[in-house]
C-alpha cells in the first residue's frame, strides 16, 4: 500500500479502504480528503497493514524555538490542546495573548508552519510577531505577496486558493479567529490541507449558523477557554458597561412607530415569529415572491435607520467625546452611513470596508501615536488591530451578536497601568435596539 498527496487529497494505492475514503474511478485508487490523513494512518498502523507513506512533503525548517512564558492560563489552554494529540479550538478574549500561545506550539512541535489569519493588518501582525520570536524571515502569501516559507502567514482567501498546492508542505496549521472557518469556501482550507496537527484561535466560538459544529471536525472541537469575566482585572484591563438610552424626536418616533407597526402587523398575518436567522431568512426568500413581505422588509429597514441615526445620539456622542478628551476612543457602527455622518460631523477619521489599505494604516498608525484620539468604524476593525492604550469603545449601532459585542469589547481591554475601559452603548429609547443591546449582554454572561 502507498498514500500519496494529489491535489487536496490522500490516494490510497493498494485493497484497502480506509475510513472516510471513497473509490475514484478515474485513479483507479481509493481517495480520500486530506484533512483525514492523520486518521488513516491510525488506521492502517491499528491494523498492522505495511503501507509506505509519501504524503507530506515538508519545506526544510530551522529550529524554530521560543523563549516566549506563558501565563498560567496559557499554560493550561496550551496543556488542554497537547492532551487533545495537537488539535483543538482554544477560546480567549482579545488582548489575553493568543497569539502567544500560537507561538508556543509552533516552538513546541518545531516544524513548518501555516498561520492563517482573516485580514491583511492580522497578517502583518502575525508576521512581525513570528520574525521576532524565531529569528527568521517569515513568508507572506496574501496582499499581493507571494513567498513559501517555513513559518508562513496567509489570508483565509489566499490559503483557500492555493490548498491543493500547498496542503502536505506544513505540520502545524494555526487558524487564526477560527469561527471565520466553517464558511462555505473556507472549510476546504482544513479538508484540502494533511497537517496532521492543528490549533485553532479565537474569542468566539458560537457563530449565529451553528456552523461552529463543524469545527470539531476540521480542527478538533473547544479544548479550552476562558471569558472576559474571569481576566478582567488581572490579565485584562478592569471595565464598566454603559448603557445610555436617548429618546427619539416626536417627528422620529412617529415615523418609527409607523414603520415597525407595518412590518409587526405582516409577521402577526403570515404567523411567523423571528427567533432566529433562520426565521429571518424565510422572510427575505418570502419577498422575492410576495409584494406585502418586501414592503415589511422597507418598513423595518427604514425603522431601524431611524434608530440608529437619531439626533439624540449625536449629541449623546458629543458629550461622551468632551469626557473623554484625553481617551483613545473607537467608535463602532452597524452601517457605513452613520459612519461617514460622524467622521463628517465631528471630524473624526472613519474606516470601512471602502477605506484603501493603504489609508487605513496610516489611520491606524496615527492612532496608535496619538495624532488621531479617536476613529470611527463599521465592521472592519472588530478584528485584528491591537491598540493597547485604547481605552474607550462607543457603540452607536449594532447587532445583537455576541461575537461583534465581544470583539469590540476586545479593542479597548488590552492591560495598562492604571487604566480602566469603558464600553458605551449608546441605544433609541423605545425601539427594537433596547432588546438588541440586552440580548447581547445576555450572551456574553453564559
Amino acid at each position: 500500500m502507498k498514500l500519496t498527496f494529489d491535489k487536496g487529497t490522500i490516494q490510497i494505492r493498494g485493497d484497502v479502504q480506509v475510513p472516510n475514503s471513497t473509490w475514484d474511478e478515474r485513479s483507479k485508487t481509493f481517495r480520500a480528503m486530506a484533512l483525514y490523513y492523520r486518521d488513516a494512518l491510525d488506521f492502517l498502523k491499528r491494523s498492522g497493514f505495511n503501507f509506505k507513506d509519501d504524503v507530506l512533503n515538508l519545506l526544510p525548517c530551522p529550529d524554530l524555538k521560543s523563549r516566549v512564558v506563558l501565563r498560567d492560563y496559557q499554560k493550561q489552554a496550551l496543556d488542554a490542546w497537547v492532551s487533545s494529540g495537537y488539535r483543538g479550538v482554544i477560546v480567549l478574549p482579545t488582548g489575553s495573548g493568543k497569539t502567544v500561545l500560537g507561538i508556543k506550539a509552533i516552538s513546541l512541535l518545531n516544524m513548518p508552519t501555516l498561520v492563517v489569519a482573516p485580514t491583511l493588518d492580522l497578517v502583518d501582525q502575525w508576521r512581525t510577531r513570528l520574525k521576532e520570536e524565531f529569528d527568521t524571515e517569515v513568508g507572506v502569501l496574501g496582499g499581493g505577496e507571494r513567498e513559501i516559507r517555513a513559518l508562513t502567514v496567509t489570508t483565509y482567501d489566499s490559503a483557500y486558493i492555493h490548498a491543493e498546492r500547498l496542503g502536505n508542505r506544513f505540520g502545524l496549521v494555526i487558524f487564526d479567529e477560527v469561527h471565520h472557518l466553517p464558511a462555505a469556501g473556507y472549510r476546504n482550507i482544513a479538508e484540502m490541507f494533511a497537517s496532521p496537527y492543528r490549533m485553532g484561535l479565537t474569542a468566539t466560538f458560537e457563530r449565529e449558523d451553528g456552523l461552529h459544529a463543524e469545527l470539531n471536525r476540521l480542527v478538533g472541537g473547544k479544548v479550552f477557554e476562558k471569558r472576559v469575566k474571569e481576566l478582567s482585572g488581572t490579565h485584562l484591563s478592569p471595565f464598566r458597561l454603559e448603557k445610555i438610552a436617548v429618546e427619539l424626536t416626536d417627528e422620529e418616533k412617529e415615523e418609527y412607530v409607523r414603520n415597525q407597526r407595518v412590518f409587526s402587523n405582516y409577521l402577526a398575518r403570515i404567523n411567523l415569529t423571528i427567533r432566529s436567522p433562520a426565521d429571518f431568512q424565510k422572510l427575505v426568500m418570502r419577498s422575492g415572491r410576495d409584494p406585502g413581505a418586501r414592503r415589511a422588509l422597507l418598513a423595518r429597514n427604514k425603522a431601524r435607520d431611524i434608530a440608529y441615526n437619531s439626533v439624540s445620539k449625536m449629541d449623546t456622542l458629543s458629550t461622551i467625546l468632551k469626557n473623554h478628551r484625553d481617551g483613545k476612543i473607537f467608535i463602532f457602527t452597524e452601517h457605513n452611513k452613520l459612519v461617514h455622518q460622524i467622521s463628517k460631523q465631528f471630524l473624526i477619521p472613519a474606516i470601512t470596508y471602502r477605506t484603501t489599505t493603504r489609508e487605513r494604516s496610516e489611520i491606524l498608525d496615527r492612532f496608535k501615536s496619538g495624532v488621531y484620539r479617536a476613529v470611527v468604524t463599521s465592521k472592519v476593525l472588530d478584528e485584528g488591530i491591537d491598540v493597547p492604550d485604547a481605552d474607550v469603545g462607543i457603540i452607536l449601532s449594532g447587532t445583537g451578536s455576541k461575537r461583534a459585542f465581544v470583539q469590540r469589547l476586545g479593542r479597548i481591554l488590552r492591560k495598562k497601568e492604571g487604566k480602566e475601559a469603558v464600553l458605551y452603548e449608546i441605544v433609541s429609547a423605545e425601539t427594537s435596539e433596547v432588546g438588541t443591546a440586552r440580548r447581547r449582554k445576555q450572551k456574553l454572561k453564559q
